[in-house]
């Protein structure tokens, strides 16, 4: 991935229930003279440098955990920064392409009244989680995830009030239709394509030697 966008290359994508057991583990280890705050960024920063490392199963964490602190501090971009450490914000960047490498066929998606636990190797993700993986699915053509996306947001709004995450979706749903429009109407190199058109003292001087 370019190094510009911050977005480190994939070398491994852990399962929900493997990023799930180490984080409960380094909660366990954190000293109990920390703050909540101090608490919180030990504990994402430790998700940031395993995501940094390539693997893209702590990205999705990170890319929760920096919502719910954005949820819980009003929207305000700046403490959020302030609290998981500079650089650390997960951008839509990082969303897109950890959203792209997602296995959608390992989504672990319960039916109402279903009892069964996910698999070892399964992902549990937040709804807009899985909205968003639907629609960079959808936005490369891919027919069934078109197909999946446009069930789900048929509950978008019946939802929106009782799930306060939803409006992250929406978000990235507004820049990824704004970045995708940007690419396509980018302007032509001038420098490239058809030559430009003779100038007029070039085709009065060809009309005289014809």
């Amino acid at each position: 991935m370019a190094a510009s966008t911050g977005v480190p290359e994939q070398k491994e994508f852990s399962p929900s229930m493997r990023v799930d057991v180490l984080i409960s583990d380094w909660r366990a280890g954190l000293g109990p003279e920390l703050s909540e705050e101090e608490k919180e960024r030990e504990l994402y920063g430790r998700a940031w440098e395993a995501y940094q490392d390539g693997d893209y199963g702590f990205g999705l964490w990170c890319w929760h955990e920096c919502d719910r602190l954005t949820n819980n501090l009003g929207g305000n971009v700046r403490e959020v920064t302030r609290v998981l450490g500079p650089g650390r914000y997960f951008g839509f960047s990082h969303r897109k392409t950890v959203a792209a490498a997602v296995p959608v066929d390992r989504i672990y998606r319960p039916r109402k009244g279903d009892m069964s636990t996910p698999r070892p190797d399964a992902f549990v993700l937040p709804h807009y989680q899985v909205l968003c993986v639907y629609l960079v699915r959808a936005a490369t053509g891919d027919p069934k995830a078109k197909a999946q996306l446009d069930i789900a947001l048929l509950e978008l709004e019946d939802r929106r009030r009782a799930d306060p995450f939803l409006k992250h979706f929406e978000t990235f749903r507004d820049l990824l239709a704004r970045t995708s429009t940007a690419g396509a109407v980018a302007p032509a190199n001038p420098s490239v394509g058809s030559p430009a058109p003779p100038s007029r003292s070039r085709r009065k001087a060809s009309s005289k030697s014809g």
